[in-house]
């Protein structure tokens, strides 16, 4: 099994390059001429697209081919207001540029969403924001050129009382959206409400990928261990690693599965991500699907970023069956 690490957002070892550069709304209205005060933010924005373009030439010279783009890119996109301010065509130049280097060296990209962002919600305004917030997301990605190989990961969201009758709009609302948004999905299990296996049934269910988070499923574990659900969970990707190839152009390259790893803060929140990964819970899972795994991506969501991966892969050289291939990959 070939396993590439990838990691979130914020790198802990370049310097002065945050994606995620902001300013409130507070600040914004105290500014006086709103023009300006876009154009500033237009400008803040640009600066978060170009310290992800570093990022990406960071992640480059350390062979790290996977990376989540922090989804603060533009501050206050989407905020009421702002009225209907949508600079991503003013940016599309950045984006361009940034897309082109991310393929050009086959880094496979992505968003996560944030929080508020659920489909499971009973209430309308909470489903339009949703809704806006993905079609930004994707228009993002599409800004940049990627193929639909590019990704954003949800969860399914909050149970209201009654986890069935979520269930049931979730699934009723995601297949309300366009094709073209639906199709750049994936799910997560959550460390709460859907575990692990009602994820996997409404993944398959409407037909996307799913992203299978092991310390997630630790905290919050379904009926099923996580390797005795993992072919369900394989077989999720067959499509999307099809639509990849077909897109992909003259050298076609399957989409591995991606899950996510982190360890717990500590006994007293084991829900809290740590610093860093704790290497025996990652190899058991990794040697109990290996037989059946040609290939497999693994978001680190660990808060040291970059620096953590550093670490696991030197951790990494000292385990029985492990070959490195290269600073941010493994053979097992």
């Amino acid at each position: 099994m070939l396993v590439r690490l990838g990691y979130v957002a914020m790198s802990v070892v370049v310097k002065n390059a945050s994606p995620s550069k902001t300013m409130t709304y507070a600040t914004f209205s105290k500014l006086g001429d709103q023009e300006a005060a876009l154009r500033k933010l237009e400008r803040i924005s640009a600066e978060n697209i170009a310290n992800t373009l570093r990022l990406l030439k960071h992640n480059r010279a350390h062979d790290i081919e996977m990376y989540r783009c922090s989804s603060k890119l533009i501050p206050l996109l989407g905020h009421d207001g702002l009225g209907d301010w949508d600079p991503i065509e003013r940016l599309s130049d950045a984006f361009a540029e940034l897309g082109q280097y991310a393929k050009s060296h086959r880094m496979r990209i992505s968003f996560h969403p944030d929080h508020f962002t659920v489909l499971s919600t009973p209430r309308e305004e909470v489903l339009k924001h949703s809704r806006a917030d993905l079609e930004r997301h994707v228009r993002m990605l599409e800004a940049m050129g990627l193929d639909k190989s590019a990704k954003c990961n949800i969860h399914v969201g909050g149970t209201y009382g009654n986890k069935e009758t979520a269930r049931a709009r979730f699934i009723r609302n995601f297949q309300s959206l366009s094709e073209r948004i639906r199709e750049r999905i994936t799910l997560e299990n959550d460390d709460k409400t859907f575990n692990a296996l009602e994820t996997l049934e409404i993944a398959e269910e409407v037909g996307v990928p799913m992203v299978l988070d092991i310390h997630h499923d630790a905290v919050n574990p379904s009926a099923q261990s996580a390797d005795e659900l993992w072919p369900r969970i394989q077989r999720t990707w067959e499509g999307c690693c099809r639509q990849a190839e077909q897109d992909s152009g003259s050298e076609p390259a399957a989409l591995p599965p991606k899950i996510h790893v982190s360890s717990p803060k500590s006994e007293k929140d084991p829900r809290g991500h740590a610093d860093y990964i704790e290497l025996p819970p990652l190899m058991a899972f990794l040697r109990a699907i290996a037989p059946s795994t040609p290939r497999l991506d693994i978001m680190l969501e660990a808060k040291m970023k970059d620096d953590a991966l550093v670490k696991l892969m030197e951790a990494l050289r000292g385990e029985e069956g492990v070959s490195i291939r290269s600073q941010a990959s493994f053979e097992l």
